[in-house]
């Protein structure tokens, strides 16, 4: 049996039942037709998310933080390049002198 994936909007989704409607684990797992561990992770999930915190190992459940996530990642590959840069002026520079 292969496990299901989600899109994070089915997640948002799901988990807003709980946390902003009222619905029980319980009575979204059935709406949704989820089982309970990965209804009570989205939950949990999605309040870290608007108390502020970016999830570090998946993919984030409300625009905002998929946005900062982006970004992050955005700066991450602009320090790479940053370094790469670096030493390829370094490299040139010790030729040029030699």
């Amino acid at each position: 049996m292969s496990r299901r994936s989600f899109s994070p909007d089915f997640k948002l989704e799901a988990a807003r039942l709980v946390v902003d409607q009222g619905y029980t684990v319980p009575a979204a797992c059935k709406a949704m037709g989820v089982g309970p561990t990965a209804m009570r992770r989205w939950v949990a999930q999605l309040q870290l998310e608007r108390g502020g915190q970016t999830p570090a190992h998946s993919k984030a459940l409300t625009e905002e933080q998929r946005r900062i996530q982006e970004l992050e990642a955005q700066v991450r590959r602009l320090e790479r390049e940053k370094e790469i840069l670096k030493k390829a002026t370094a490299l040139l520079m010790s030729d040029a002198l030699d």
